[in-house]
Order: structure tokens, then C-alpha cells, then sequence
């Protein structure tokens, strides 16, 4: 590879791409080239695509770095021809023909399960679909636990739902067995057993595991270190 990547981040369910802002500035400071899309949290299939879509309008290389639903989301995009690398930042890596509900299945529910609310929106033409969010009382514990409290309460208030569909949608593809891949699990993670990301890791054999001991928003509270595993990756590339 002769060019840099573009390192694109994309976020998960119950945030946008303002969760990944320290972890951008240090990217930025160090020179990278790299961009924070919007994912809608519709789909897996219509949410892959659309980063898919954003990725093939890149001239350069690219990494992809998804964190929690966004690892979903970039194991089905990535399969975009100028898609170079993967990076999970405590992420769920599916394989082809499985669903986020299926991956989690096979282990015991983390705290979140307990604690999501359903609300229906319009779809048009079609029956009303179902979004998912945090219960706002137990958003900082469970989803921002390592936060400020009032940033947290912030995030709360403001977060992005997911539809429930796309916990059932199965991935068309596992991008990971084409495009070498690595992978950070949280390991004091309560949005997803660490487990989770554990085994979906070692199953798509990343080249490099990275262990912290933070929570589910690593990038928040860890912002360093995830900044160095993804400028590693990058040199590994080159």
C-alpha cells in the first residue's frame, strides 16, 4: 500500500458520531486523514450500505473502525474494494448468515438488556417499526459507565436509537475474512458481555487483540490508547 488510509469511524446504537470526538482530535493532531459519518440505525443491510456507499466515494485506501453495532456495520461494508483494514472498538465482528441477537445469545445478557425501552415510529407506507433505546435513569451506568455524570446525563438525553429490526437482520457478508482485522475488547464493558467481543474476535482471527479495562465508550475514557491501536494498525498496513 503507498497512501495512508482515510481511517473512517463509525459509531454504534445509542450514540452518534460525536462519541468518537477525543479519539478523532487525536487522529487529527497527528496528521490522519479521517472521517465520522453518520450511521441512521435502520438496519444492518441499509446502514452497511450507506457506509459502504460514503466509503467507495473515498479516493484513498480506507480503515474502517467501528465500535459496538458500527463493528456490525463495517464486518457487511467492508467489503468495499478500497477497504484495506478493520478495527473493533468493543464491537460485535458477525459472521455471514448470523445477527446481533444470535451472537449474544451465547452468552449471558450484560446490563443492558434489562434496561432498553421501545417506542414506535412511522415508516411510511408500512406498518410502524419499533426503536430501541437506554432507559434514560440507567444510560450512565450502563452505557456510559466511566463518564462524567453530567455528561453522561447529557448523552442520555440525546442519544441515537436503534430499531429492533436490525437485531434480528442477519450480515450478507463477514468483510474480516477478506481485510485483516483487529480488535479492542472493554473489558469492564456493561452494553456488551466482553465475552461477546472476546469470541467474535478470535473467530474472525484478528492479527492483534488490545484488553483495557474500561467500559462500553473505551474511546471516552481511553482515548489514547484507542488512538494508538488504530495508528498501529495503520503502520501495519503501510
Amino acid at each position: 500500500m503507498t497512501a495512508s488510509p482515510t481511517i473512517v469511524l463509525v459509531h454504534g446504537a445509542f450514540a452518534d458520531a460525536g462519541i468518537w470526538a477525543p479519539v478523532t482530535r487525536l487522529l487529527l493532531d497527528q496528521g490522519h486523514t479521517v472521517l465520522v459519518p453518520p450511521v441512521f440505525n435502520r438496519s444492518l443491510s441499509g446502514d452497511a450500505a450507506w457506509i459502504r456507499s460514503f466509503v467507495e466515494q473515498i479516493d484513498e485506501p480506507v480503515l474502517l473502525v467501528g465500535h459496538s453495532y458500527g463493528g456490525a456495520v463495517i464486518t457487511v461494508a467492508g467489503v468495499a474494494e478500497n477497504v484495506v483494514g478493520l478495527v473493533f472498538v468493543a464491537a460485535y465482528a458477525l459472521e455471514a448468515g448470523e445477527s446481533l441477537g444470535a451472537l449474544q445469545g451465547g452468552f449471558p445478557d450484560s446490563d443492558l438488556a434489562a434496561n432498553l425501552v421501545y417506542a414506535p415510529y412511522p415508516v411510511d407506507g408500512a406498518e410502524p417499526g419499533t426503536d430501541v433505546s437506554v432507559a434514560v435513569d440507567a444510560f450512565p451506568a450502563v452505557f456510559a459507565a466511566g463518564l462524567d455524570r453530567r455528561q453522561a446525563e447529557v448523552l442520555a438525553v440525546s442519544q441515537r436509537p436503534l430499531s429492533a429490526a436490525a437485531f434480528g437482520e442477519t450480515a450478507s457478508v463477514a468483510a474480516w475474512r477478506t481485510r485483516p482485522s483487529w480488535g479492542i475488547v472493554a473489558g469492564a464493558d456493561h452494553t456488551i458481555n466482553p465475552d461477546v467481543e472476546r469470541f467474535g474476535y478470535h473467530r474472525a482471527g484478528v492479527r492483534r487483540v488490545l484488553e483495557i479495562d474500561g467500559p462500553h465508550l473505551v474511546m471516552q475514557t481511553h482515548p489514547t490508547e484507542v488512538a494508538a491501536f488504530i495508528t498501529d494498525a495503520v503502520a501495519e498496513l503501510g
